[in-house]
C-alpha cells in the first residue's frame, strides 16, 4: 500500500523531469505508478470523435513510479512514516514529526 494519497504534493526525485512538483492527480496500487499534474508530459494524437471534434496532438501526463515522487512538507521533500493517534493511524512526516493529516 501507498503511503502517497490523491492530491498530495510530490517532488519527483530522478528522471527527466526530476526537481519538478505537482499534486498527485490519480494513484494506480496495481502498478505503483502515479499521475502528477504537469509532470512526466506525453504526446497523444488522436482521431475525431465525438467528444474530440478535431483530434490532432493531445498533451497528456503519463505514469511515474512511486519510488520516484517524494512528498512535500512545508516545501522540503521528506519521508513518510505511520503512528497512531488515539484509534486512528495518521501519517506522519519523518523530518519533523509532525501529523500531516
Amino acid at each position: 500500500m501507498s503511503k502517497l494519497k490523491k492530491g498530495d504534493l510530490v517532488r519527483i526525485i530522478t528522471g527527466k523531469d526530476k526537481g519538478k512538483e505537482g499534486k498527485i492527480i490519480s494513484i494506480n496500487t496495481k502498478n505503483n505508478t502515479a499521475l502528477v499534474e504537469g509532470a512526466n508530459m506525453m504526446t497523444k494524437h488522436t482521431k475525431p470523435s465525438a467528444a474530440n471534434q478535431n483530434g490532432g496532438i493531445i498533451h497528456q501526463e503519463s505514469p511515474i513510479d512511486l519510488s520516484n515522487l517524494m512528498y512535500v512538507h512545508k516545501g522540503k521533500p521528506t519521508r513518510i512514516g505511520h503512528t497512531m493517534q488515539g484509534d486512528k493511524k495518521v501519517r506522519v512526516a519523518r523530518s519533523t514529526g509532525e501529523v500531516i493529516d
